[in-house]
């Protein structure tokens, strides 16, 4: 099962070539402006941190609101995506992704941050919900694995953000910083505006009448997709914790000063562009399941030593090692579930974001109350050990395949 069924349409010609090379370096843009954005929001937290007086716990908090406004988001942005179809919900909330940093950096208290977080988590949820449906429009017609590539741009992003975010507020102030991120992704996001492909054939793959959105028959009524959500999301953790708490862990455990918290994020995100764009190729080589396997071993390993380290050099090459094998975990979680038999794709697609996001987002937010009766030293060893258990579990997770499509 593939995520929509092109068997029957003709071979793109020349013009169909071009547009479609075009609409992939416009999904890719998408997935960068996110990756940018996060990629320099990392960075922020321990300034936002000194500036608002807040504790770890507080922060805890006020990253849950965070996650919150991301599920929400995950979950209209799933309707939406379906009802009215990727490329007009993408351009939106790509737009209104822009002047989240701006808005985050003009709250004067820690309530007005958090609805501020609100802000920014809904935007990249939704937003990263529409790209990545839109991006399996774009692969299926191109009859090749493309996605690994998407999320390698989304990681070039979280690079060049966690490499210049440091210097940025150094240089220009926490208000200079955000509205040079600002500007910078606004004009990627409108670059990328006109490029995107339509896609009514996601919503309506078989040609006849469209399904109504929001049933609740279209719900997959197995158990497989779901825990199949459940790896994902456990998956997704760790991400989450090295974007919120890597920074902060670098300055206040291993001593590193603010021109280089950033380092950790960006040590992490420049491994997992590289593998990214290696990863179609790789999966085609060794199938998806062994992709997952031993990356998941490799992330493990790089935590374990980012978490034991003593200086925070040998916490980045940590964070550097774990972005290695992390780095197609996540495709391949995602095209597994675009493709899940039984399930109709942008309802698998939908399950895995959610579950994804709850990893990335929601559990981060528990590492504040648990850094603080340990140590953040103690979370990311942690999180290596359970990578090492899902490493094993791959093994029999269901709805990997031996070989990617």
């Amino acid at each position: 099962m593939t995520a929509v069924d092109t068997s029957m349409q003709p071979r793109p010609g020349p013009a169909d070539a071009i547009r479609l090379r075009s609409a992939r370096r416009a999904v890719s843009a998408a997935f960068f402006a996110n990756g940018f954005t996060v990629g320099h929001w990392a960075p922020k937290i321990p300034v936002m941190v000194e500036r608002l007086g807040v504790s770890q716990p507080t922060l805890g908090k006020m990253i849950i609101l965070f996650g919150v406004g991301a599920l929400l988001a995950l979950i209209a942005g799933a309707w939406a995506t379906t009802r009215f179809g990727s490329r007009g919900v993408l351009r939106w909330t790509s737009l209104l992704l822009v002047p989240s940093l701006v808005m985050l950096t003009m709250a004067p208290t820690a309530a007005t941050a958090a609805i501020t977080m609100l802000w920014l988590g809904m935007f990249l949820g939704a937003m990263d919900n529409a790209m990545n449906a839109n991006g399996v429009v774009v692969e299926t017609i191109l009859k090749k694995p493309v996605m690994s590539s998407y999320h390698g741009f989304w990681s070039l992003g979280g690079v060049v953000g966690g490499l210049t975010g440091g210097a940025l507020i150094s240089w220009l102030g926490e208000m200079g910083h955000a509205v040079t991120v600002s500007i910078v992704t606004l004009v990627v996001v409108l670059a990328a505006w006109p490029r995107y492909l339509d896609d009514p054939q996601l919503a309506n793959p078989s040609g006849g009448e469209a399904p109504k959105a929001g049933r609740f028959a279209d719900l997959p009524r197995g158990p497989g997709i779901y825990i199949l959500g459940s790896v994902t999301l456990l998956a997704f953790a760790p991400e989450g914790t090295v974007v919120d708490w890597s920074a902060l862990y670098l300055k206040d455990e291993q001593g590193a000063p603010v021109l280089v918290s950033g380092y950790a994020f960006a040590a992490f995100s420049s491994t997992m562009a590289l593998m990214r764009f290696m990863g179609d190729g790789l999966r085609a080589r060794l199938g998806d399941r062994m992709t997952y396997v031993c990356g998941a071993a490799v992330a493990a390993a790089g935590l374990v030593i980012a978490g034991l380290s003593t200086h925070f050099v040998v916490a980045c090459a940590g964070f550097f090692v774990s972005g290695l094998g992390m780095a197609n975990m996540v495709p391949v979680l995602f095209s597994s579930g675009g493709r899940y038999p039984g399930v109709k794709p942008a309802v698998g697609i939908a399950v895995i974001t959610v579950f994804g996001y709850g990893g990335l987002l929601f559990v981060p937010a528990l590492v504040g109350e648990l850094a603080e009766r340990f140590s953040l030293a103690a979370v990311f060893t942690g999180w290596g050990v359970i990578l090492f258990a899902l490493s094993w579990l791959g093994f029999i997770l269901p709805g990997l395949s031996g070989r990617s499509r």
